[in-house]
């Protein structure tokens, strides 16, 4: 999408809460045009509700916590390349975009490949537990 002018912000961010309200819309942005965040989100949600059923300790929350954070994070920036490289190319295919967007699937991949790692150390042994 094409900026207008009045949508340019000419100067820096001179207050915290302009900032934060930029970086709120962008969370916002990401939710509603990614069905991909959308699932990660929910797969997130859905561990932290299992964290809350098999009351986890303060260490297994933290690995729980940055593994489904991570997650999120990593698939923010996979949409900011997503989104540069359509807008340096015009939606047009390019070898080294293609490169670009692949690279960046791959970080958001390897990450949940990480949460998920994470997610059997701390489920299995507990449901192992809870059924036998």
């Amino acid at each position: 999408m094409p900026m207008d002018s009045k949508d340019r912000n000419v100067k820096k961010n001179k207050n915290f809460i302009t900032s934060v309200e930029f970086a709120v819309t962008g969370v916002k942005t990401v939710f509603k045009e990614e069905r991909n965040m959308r699932k990660h989100v929910v797969i997130g949600i859905l561990a932290v509700l299992a964290g809350l059923v098999f009351r986890l300790e303060r260490m297994e929350w933290l690995w729980l916590l940055l593994a489904v954070f991570l997650v999120w994070i990593v698939e923010v920036i996979n949409t900011v390349f997503e989104n540069v490289v359509d807008m340096v190319t015009e939606c047009h295919f390019h070898p080294i975009g293609k490169k670009v967007k692949d690279m960046a699937a791959g970080a958001v991949l390897l990450t949940s490949g990480f949460a998920l790692v994470v997610g059997l150390i701390l489920f299995l042994p507990k449901l192992w537990s809870w059924f036998f």
